[in-house]
């Protein structure tokens, strides 16, 4: 049984509560736009993360984490990706990728919209943490945890963060 914690848009924007939802979990996963070196350490020094690189990161996180990650734990393979669509609207560059990897678990983050949806065509969840960071529109920061057992993904918790005046 793993305890994962989620979060992708941080934008380089670090905050403690991310030591304190995540410090009991097994994995941090981060789904792009990261921001800096610099956060991607102080993350992976709280727990091991995997992470993928998106449109705003830099050569130096380019060269750390790649574009799509596909990584088995425990019985379920993710698939995970900073610019993906969801549902019925996967963005066209990673559409077959996914359709031929047909993954469990597909993450990706970039619209700074918290979704949490099932595909019945993939047999697949997909999960999109929202943003972390400040920089965007969305109002409500957001964190993800949930655990993956054997095949099982389950106990899904949504963590709102303080607003981004705060």
């Amino acid at each position: 049984m793993k305890k994962i914690g989620l979060l992708s848009d941080t934008h380089g924007w670090w905050d403690d509560k991310y030591v304190k939802y995540f410090s009991e979990c097994d994995e941090i996963w981060h789904a792009g736009d990261i921001g800096s070196e610099a956060l991607a350490l102080d993350l992976a020094g709280i727990k091991p993360l995997r992470a993928v690189f998106g449109n705003i990161d830099g050569y130096p996180l380019r060269r750390q984490f790649p574009k799509v990650a596909h990584f088995k734990v425990e019985d379920v393979n993710v698939m995970m990706t900073h610019i993906g669509g969801y549902p019925g609207r996967y963005e066209p560059s990673i559409r077959a990728e996914l359709y031929d990897t047909k993954p469990q678990l597909f993450i990706s983050g970039h619209s700074h919209i918290l979704k949490v949806m099932f595909d019945k065509n993939l047999n697949c969840l997909h999960i999109n943490p929202g943003a972390a960071g400040i920089s965007g529109f969305q109002q409500v920061r957001t964190l993800v945890r949930f655990v993956i057992d054997k095949s099982d993904i389950k106990d899904l918790e949504v963590i709102e963060l303080n607003n981004k005046s705060e």
